[in-house]
């Protein structure tokens, strides 16, 4: 462990480091929090191939033993989220309700952002952001794995989303990138990277991200800022700077979770509201006409293979066609990875459903395709099945719950997951 790091930890903590430093020969915490889009956490634990014991914090929150909670097949259905206990005090303090406007900026992989979704309960807008491309990516697989359909993923700095949206969000939280502190325990290589110059930097970056956080805040809004770190520069330090900053805001509340205080790793987080005025008035974007052709076909596949109709709008994207969620803005010039959810493509007279489909919260398809753990592998493995199966598209589902879309035709089961979710068989 870095001498330099347990110095500060030691004039920080005083009298309690004895126990700090003791902790950290202690394995790290892990965690699940059980999605509620798709299953109660009751019905979960009657299921759950692992033990479970409650986070104070998140009622849908539990540590567990052991490192293997991501390769169970109810966590490829998306009805929990793999993430660390103390990672999931800070999404609930933004307090997020359904039918509001919602921002993650920093949102990647997806941990505190699908935990905001979960409050949403589908309605309203979220937009989920991740500056990197490559954490973009992994962000909207976990998005739709877990089956959010009224989320936009994008892909911005911070202050290319504050020039188009000032005063546009009810609700912001901001779990800034970090020196990452509280993950020492958790990944021991990080120790040696250490370093109070990281700190300032990090201190430095996380001031221009909530700079941007305080343009996009409706007057009446309230803020989270969240790290995973202990270094007073980018917690205590840069609230109170905040504040000092943007004397709209007022600190109603900070939380800070210590490893040899509480079951978890340990994080920080600081809530804020924004001051009453005037809200900035905006133009939803103008819907794109669904061409006749894609329309056609999707009525069709629609009429055959959904168990409804699927509410809302329709947004058309070259040939993919999306449910987009209420008061949608314009999303041209923006590296958007999702506006909504994905149905799927016109390819000429078809329609071909998609993965994020089959994986939506509601499950809309109507015919499914039961799988045991053997078979359930296979299809990972993007193997075909020879099994009874219905004629046209279906969900293959594990337990009852959908891993992914699959088309029966001559006593095949033709396999559509994605290629970049296969893996070989263990």
């Amino acid at each position: 462990m870095n001498e330099r790091y347990l110095a500060r930890m030691r004039a920080m903590l005083g009298a309690d480091y004895p126990a700090y430093e003791a902790c950290l020969a202690e394995p790290p915490v892990r965690g699940i929090r059980v999605n509620t889009l798709k299953i109660e956490a009751d019905a979960f634990r009657a299921l759950s191939p692992f033990a479970l014991r409650q986070v104070p914090w998140e009622p849908n929150g539990f540590s567990v033993d052991g490192e293997k909670a991501g390769k169970s097949f109810y966590h490829d259905a998306g009805l929990y989220y793999v993430q660390e206990p103390s990672a999931m005090c800070a999404a609930p303090l933004l307090e997020a309700q359904p039918g509001e406007r919602v921002l993650d900026l920093c949102s990647a992989p997806g941990g505190k952002g699908t935990q905001l979704a979960q409050a949403m309960r589908g309605q309203g807008l979220l937009v989920l952001n991740e500056k990197l491309p490559d954490r973009a990516a992994v962000l909207l697989q976990n998005v739709e794995r877990l089956g959010v359909t009224n989320a936009v993923v994008t892909s911005a700095d911070p202050a290319e989303l504050a020039k188009r949206l000032g005063g546009f969000f009810d609700k912001i939280l901001v779990d800034a990138p970090c020196s990452g502190e509280g993950m020492l325990r958790k990944e021991p290589a990080a120790a040696g990277q250490w370093s109070e110059e990281t700190v300032r930097m990090c201190a430095a970056r996380q001031k221009k991200i909530l700079s941007s956080a305080a343009e996009m805040l409706a007057p009446g809004g309230r803020l989270v800022y969240s790290t995973c770190t202990f270094a007073a520069e980018e917690d205590e330090e840069n609230a109170h700077w905040f504040v000092r900053t943007f004397p709209q805001f007022t600190l109603l509340e900070e939380k800070k979770l210590f490893p040899h205080r509480i079951c978890g790793e340990g994080h920080y987080a600081a809530v804020f509201a924004c001051g009453d005025g005037e809200r900035t008035r905006f133009r939803r974007a103008k819907p794109s006409a669904v061409d006749r052709k894609t329309h056609a076909a999707f009525r069709a596949f629609e009429k055959e293979f959904l168990r409804g109709t699927m509410q809302g709008e329709l947004r058309q994207f070259g040939s993919a066609l999306s449910l987009v969620p209420q008061e949608l803005f314009d999303l041209n010039g923006l590296r958007v990875l999702r506006a909504g959810l994905l149905l799927g493509e016109a390819k000429g007279d078809r329609f071909e459903p998609s993965h994020a489909l089959a994986m939506a919260a509601d499950s809309p398809l109507r015919q499914t395709v039961p799988l045991n753990e053997e078979e359930a592998a296979r299809y990972f493995a993007g193997e075909q099945l020879g099994c009874a199966a219905p004629r046209g598209w279906c969900a293959a589902t594990f337990g009852g719950y959908a891993l992914g879309l699959c088309k029966g035709a001559g006593g095949v089961l033709k396999n559509h997951l994605p290629k970049g979710l296969r893996r070989p068989r263990a």
